[in-house]
């Protein structure tokens, strides 16, 4: 299925279901819905980082700290987690991604309620070439070197100043 054409369920501001609508519909019109970030980590603790794809529907060719994506119509927030993490990372058998947090992104022109979580994937990658342009995992220091250096997408730099912020994340 083209993922313009998905299924979303749409929220209010207290993140209760109000409507739904395809994904393409619910960018063009700026309609609140869900998605999830997942930290990844491998082993050594060090964090799954990547480029999105040129041909991606939101933040074209930025980097990400977190995998993740959008909650489908009807989905949960933790089976989101987990469906995204296994298809972004390109592995099966991942543990149930834990939560951390969940928080309201809004940026004047989108929205959208983001549930945070962290896992532990210990599986050789391969993630999915219509998503991942490039793909490492790189130590916190060296994370945090690129925070300010790097062009992020905007929700996933939000998301990681809060869990920074939260002393919830990785140390």
């Amino acid at each position: 299925m083209n993922p313009a054409d998905e299924i979303l369920d749409i929220v209010d501001e207290n993140d209760t279901v109000i409507g739904r609508a395809r994904r393409a519909e619910a960018y063009a019109r700026h309609l609140r819905h869900r998605c999830v970030f997942i930290l990844a980590r491998d082993a050594a603790g060090r964090i799954f980082v990547h480029r999105r794809t040129p041909d991606k529907l939101v933040f074209p060719s930025l980097y990400d700290m977190f995998v993740g994506g959008v909650v489908g119509a009807g989905e949960s927030y933790d089976d989101a987690a987990l469906r995204e993490a296994e298809e972004e990372l390109g592995v099966h058998g991942l543990p149930r991604p834990r939560p951390l947090f969940k928080f309201l992104y809004e940026n004047g022109e989108q929205s959208w309620w983001s549930s945070v979580y962290e896992v532990r994937c210990e599986l050789p990658v391969r993630p999915q070439l219509e998503e991942v342009a490039w793909h490492a995992f790189l130590p916190l220091a060296e994370l945090e070197r690129r925070v300010d250096t790097w062009e992020w997408v905007p929700d996933g730099l939000a998301a990681w100043r809060r869990l920074r912020a939260s002393g919830l994340g990785p140390s």
